[in-house]
């Protein structure tokens, strides 16, 4: 594993609120999601600072040289919730070409989970790593994915 870089995170009042609205089950399955995305930045290196914020109500994540990442759950889809990727970006279609059905996705802009449902952990954090750093890996194949 590797040795996590320490990351100055800014976070704003919004963003424990929207936490704070979510049942205790849905909590914790986004506080995961969070907790695998500040430690993909330390992982990166050359990340030093991220900022959590809210964007379309959404808890977002933003690092420089990287696409923004946001979680959510949504009422209408009681029993999912989502990581969600800018939409333009080549990071969804790479997702779906390098891990298949592993992971299953809203068109070209989320990976989804079911509540009840074992997360992939080492390959959901190649994707949370290649938004990270999308702007130095959005030339390569793939992203760089393997």
């Amino acid at each position: 594993m590797k040795k996590n870089n320490p990351i100055s995170i800014t976070r704003t009042p919004e963003v424990d609120k929207k936490f704070q609205s979510y049942s205790e089950e849905v909590q914790k399955k986004l506080e995961v999601l969070r907790e695998l995305i500040f430690e993909c930045a330390g992982e990166i290196g050359n990340i030093s600072y991220m900022e959590e914020t809210l964007k379309w109500g959404e808890p977002s994540y933003l690092v420089k040289k990287g696409s923004i990442i946001r979680i959510d759950w949504k009422p209408r889809t009681p029993n999912q919730y989502a990581i969600y990727f800018k939409c333009t970006s080549k990071l969804v279609p790479a997702f779906k070409e390098v891990f298949g059905d592993t992971f299953k996705y809203e068109k070209n802009r989320a990976i989804i989970f079911d509540l009840d449902e074992h997360i992939p952990v080492p390959e959901l954090k190649q994707c949370i790593k290649a938004a990270l750093s999308y702007h130095n890996v959005k030339y390569l194949p793939r992203l760089g994915l393997k």
